[in-house]
């Protein structure tokens, strides 16, 4: 028998020689371009893709952490109202990266080593938030200016608490600008604004001299909450240049207020997602959500004109050039959450300028991006009707035919899904229980399965689009709500019974309040199979899903040995690079992950501090310098994963 120690030594010396025969990594390719990152979503046309090929399919798996900077914010929900949300994406300017904390505090850091810069402070009241998330900000660079004049480059970002800042992109400084400040208050002509009812969560949007900006409304609160009016400002006074109140065309406008401040009217959608810019055709693509309140429609009046649209706006003035509507009198919270992408779909040897608005049905609609008409053609389908009572709903619903729905139609008893027979059981009685008619079966007194949930299909992580390859990359969410309209006077009663208390949207002013439950069986696990998260490329000229797989693990949800491939929902979105890799963080598991653009094959994951839900970006600075890719793990509050307040870049070896 050999012994304890000669094994060893036996080991040690097959290991040894393994290494030593084992090849020389291939050297890095240096000879490849250099790029930045300066929009939120890539460019302005959110394309998410990079012209970078140094981290290709081969040396993807050498990646290493080359750095790591910590903001300090976080919120656990003890001292707020909310838990902290980390879902920015940094945006890169010459040298300098600049992102935003879930407390709005914004950062510069130096690219290459990851030091702070400076950082800035708006001083937000968080005591009284439930939205504690900055998904990032936004640059401009004067041309009027000299360059090294103070402001000539500039960084404007939106608050949390219903602001608008322009920072000097040199120090961090409140910008100095002519007319109304470097502050902008933008509840004034809302009326009567709620803490924590309005806020700015995404980027604000520049085209020529202006810089455009929506907001988060809560509608599920009040029929008559906070217009959804967008704004654009003049970049280098703050003057206000247009304003868009989506109200149906003829609306007559409210008198201004006695100070002579415009007024906008209450209930209205309201834009809380990315927009999209084609600075060249002067066009602001704008994705809407639904009038208030989100879940009974009875007394919207009319509101519901841009309601779950895509709106294309004239950049300098505001003006409406068409509109999309993606759902008619939304129900479902349905909101237009993806930033619009802009691209070209050939078609008979033409490249058509279009925009892909993929949408939380899981449908993604490509339309002409000077007209709005759809490229391929758009069906309007019957869906179910009798809705709650004094409810009016469409009776039909545009569905897109290429590509076709990526999301399964319904859900029914015999599609219940369960661990076990018995857990199965109870789901699929949970869904007898339930009317479930297919996507678009309206909130009901009994409780409606509503399928895509309210996270999707899609979400704002949005889409990326290789121009080369001609695909188009995202990650889709699986997982049913039950949605149960309840009569004002039982509220407190279902409440008490439930112990729900998040998930419900008061409605007040309306006949009903709503409850909405995430569709699980008694063990927490989901009703619906597996995968719940998906990640798939298709081809945007033929709509052919060219792949598709399973998106996140149960890692960081189940206790080992229950770690399973099983696809998670996710937060955040992809980017692509020339080189044919697609890098997201997103899913509810702890990792960044590096897949085959061709074939969806992993190339490689990375373990996270936290939550990656976020979406990632890259650039490179120097011919002499490595591609970095930089990921926000921060999780994600309402999701429960893991919290923290890290940005993280990662490179090639030295």
């Amino acid at each position: 028998m050999i012994s304890h120690r000669l094994r060893f030594a036996f080991a040690l010396a097959l290991a040894l020689a393994g290494l030593g025969c084992r090849p020389a990594a291939a050297p890095v390719d240096d000879s490849g371009p250099v790029a930045d990152w300066p929009a939120w979503g890539g460019d302005a046309g959110g394309s998410r893709h990079s012209p970078l090929t140094q981290i290709d399919r081969e040396n993807v798996g050498r990646l290493e952490l080359a750095w790591s900077f910590h903001t300090g914010d976080v919120a656990d929900g003890s001292r707020t109202r909310g838990k902290s949300v980390f879902e920015a994406t940094p945006i890169l300017d010459g040298d300098t990266l600049y992102f935003c904390s879930p407390f709005n505090r914004v950062f510069a850091l130096d690219a290459e080593t990851g030091r702070q810069r400076w950082a800035f402070d708006p001083k937000v009241e968080l005591a009284h938030l439930w939205q504690l998330t900055c998904r990032g900000v936004a640059l401009w660079s004067d041309a009027a200016r000299a360059p090294g004049e103070p402001c000539r480059r500039r960084i404007f970002t939106g608050t949390i608490d219903g602001r608008l800042l322009a920072l000097d992109a040199e120090d961090g400084s409140l910008a100095e600008v002519a007319a109304e400040g470097a502050v902008l208050d933008l509840t004034l002509g809302l009326g009567s604004v709620q803490p924590g009812e309005y806020g700015v969560t995404s980027p604000p949007t520049l085209i020529g001299d202006v810089v455009a900006v929506g907001a988060l409304v809560g509608d599920g609160r009040r029929t008559d909450a906070p217009s959804g009016v967008v704004r654009g400002f003049d970049a280098r006074s703050g003057a206000l240049r247009w304003a868009f109140d989506p109200v149906p065309p003829g609306t007559p406008p409210l008198p201004p207020a006695a100070d002579g401040t415009p007024r906008w009217r209450p209930g209205t959608p309201n834009a809380w997602s990315v927009f999209s810019a084609d600075p060249a055709r002067d066009l602001l693509f704008v994705p809407m959500g639904n009038a208030s309140p989100d879940f009974y429609g009875g007394l919207r009046d009319g509101l519901d004109h841009f309601s779950s649209s895509l709106v294309a706006l004239r950049g300098s003035t505001g003006q409406v050039v068409w509109r999309f509507q993606t759902v008619h009198h939304d129900l479902w919270d349905y909101d237009v959450s993806s930033q619009p992408t802009l691209i070209e779909v050939r078609r008979e040897g033409r490249a058509l300028p279009a925009v892909a608005q993929a949408t939380k049905m899981g449908h993604l609609f490509l339309l002409d991006r000077e007209t709005g008409v759809p490229l391929f053609p758009v069906e309007e389908r019957p869906v179910p009707q009798a809705g709650g009572p004094g409810e009016i709903l469409s009776p039909t619903q545009p569905f897109p035919t290429l590509p076709p729905p990526l999301h399964p139609p319904g859900l029914s008893p015999d599609d219940a899904w369960g661990l076990t027979p018995w857990d199965r059981g109870k789901c699929r009685e949970k869904i007898a229980a339930s009317r479930s008619e297919g996507i678009f079966t309206p909130p009901s007194l009994a409780g409606s399965v509503q399928f895509p949930g309210v996270a999707g299909g899609f979400n704002w992580g949005s889409v990326a689009f290789d121009p080369e390859r001609r695909l188009l990359v995202a990650n889709t969410n699986r997982m049913a709500n039950v949605v149960t309209l309840v009569p004002r006077d039982r509220l407190a009663s279902v409440l008490e019974e439930k112990q729900l208390r998040r998930g419900v949207h008061p409605q007040r002013g309306a006949p009903f309040a709503t409850t909405v439950d995430v569709l699980v069986s008694p063990l927490g696990v989901p009703c619906t199979e597996p995968p719940w998260g998906t990640l798939l490329a298709l081809e945007i000229e033929t709509g052919r899903v060219v792949w598709q797989v399973p998106f996140g693990s149960t890692r960081d949800l189940a206790p080992f040995p229950f770690w399973f491939d099983w696809g998670l929902p996710s937060m955040g979105g992809p980017i692509l690079t020339a080189s044919g890799v697609a890098f997201i963080g997103a899913a509810m598991d702890d990792y960044l992950r590096a897949f085959d653009v061709e074939t969806g094959a992993l190339l490689w994951k990375a373990r996270l501090p936290a939550g990656g839900q976020a979406t990632p970006m890259t650039y490179r600075l120097r011919p002499d310098s490595r591609q970095f890719v930089v990921i926000a793990a921060g999780g994600h509050g309402t999701m429960g994963t893991t919290p923290g307040d890290e940005l993280l870049a990662f490179r090639l070896p030295e």
